[in-house]
């Protein structure tokens, strides 16, 4: 099934047939050009409209206030003052790497991950076929987790680790919000995603930024903007780039989005527990705990 579940308000319904007509990546393209511009009328217009309605907490940014930012992309994407996200130091706990919401957090069954009430899709899908590393997660744990516009946009790790494996996968750019994800199926494993593999000691573990409606790049410390692309293939992600180094310590910053989108991180089975309260709607920082790893998966 490719179209839109007949679920939920008429409003709802007309939002994600809406989606399936628009030009995803035109529109997409053009917002990053016009959140990147430096024209002062133009980026001072943009700004002001985000600031009323989305009412972002500035309080805890390097440079709280909004309009002294070169760009609408450098306001979206801002650093927080240094120890504003602390991170636990023990090495078994699961740090959040996003400002967000708790979209789904269990257990992948079998090979399924639940997305939304009566929608699930494979672990397989998500890695865009890359059996050798999905088969890793079966009958593991996942967390999604959901960014909305006014959360803070820079992504941290988890877990210290060194990046193994990356690749870009071309996809659609649907909207990822609750509403969407209940009525377009397997949305997590259509749309345009950057997939991230770690391994430290024995635990090898997955990072997926997913991409959406508007999200007009993604970018990683090690591979600076991966998307846009004017190739729409799967790519492999060099492991040797000048940015950074390929081991990070927990919390450190590993990527950004644009605009609104969903992280999913993946663990493999009989390594991690999450915390009890780690359910859908639960609002999370950067650094909190989400769970723990089991004995024989410390990675200290």
């Amino acid at each position: 099934m490719t179209g839109p579940t007949p679920t939920g308000s008429l409003r709802e319904r007309l939002f994600v047939l809406l989606q399936h007509l628009l030009p995803q990546h035109f529109l997409s393209r053009r917002v990053l050009h016009l959140t990147r511009s430096r024209a002062p009328a133009l980026k001072r217009a943009l700004i002001g409209a985000f600031v009323r309605h989305f009412h972002p907490d500035m309080s805890d940014a390097v440079e709280p206030d909004p309009h002294a930012y070169p760009s609408f992309n450098a306001f979206f994407t801002r650093a927080l003052t240094p120890g504003s996200r602390p991170v636990a130091p023990e090495g078994r706990l699961i740090a959040s790497p996003v400002d967000g919401t708790v979209s789904q957090a269990g257990r992948i069954d079998g090979d399924r991950i639940l997305q939304a009430k009566g929608h699930a899709y494979s672990v397989a899908a998500l890695l865009a076929g890359e059996r050798e590393w999905a088969q890793h997660f079966t009958g593991g744990s996942f967390a999604t987790l959901y960014l909305a516009p006014y959360n803070y946009h820079r992504i941290h790790m988890p877990l210290a680790a060194r990046l193994r494996a990356a690749w870009f996968v071309p996809g659609r750019l649907f909207s990822v919000n609750a509403t969407t994800a209940a009525a377009v199926p397997g949305l997590f494993a259509r749309n345009e995603r950057v997939v991230l593999l770690f391994e430290e000691g024995p635990l090898v573990w997955g990072l997926v930024m997913v991409g959406a409606l508007f999200v007009g790049s993604m970018s990683t410390v090690w591979h600076g903007d991966v998307a846009p692309r004017a190739d729409r293939r799967i790519a492999a992600l060099p492991l040797q780039a000048p940015l950074a180094p390929l081991q990070l310590a927990k919390g450190a910053e590993l990527g950004r989005f644009n605009m609104g989108s969903t992280v999913i991180l993946l663990l493999p089975p009989q390594a991690a527990v999450w915390r009890a309260d780690l359910a859908p709607g639960r609002t999370i920082r950067v650094g909190e705990t989400l769970g723990h790893l089991l004995d024989g998966q410390n990675p200290t």
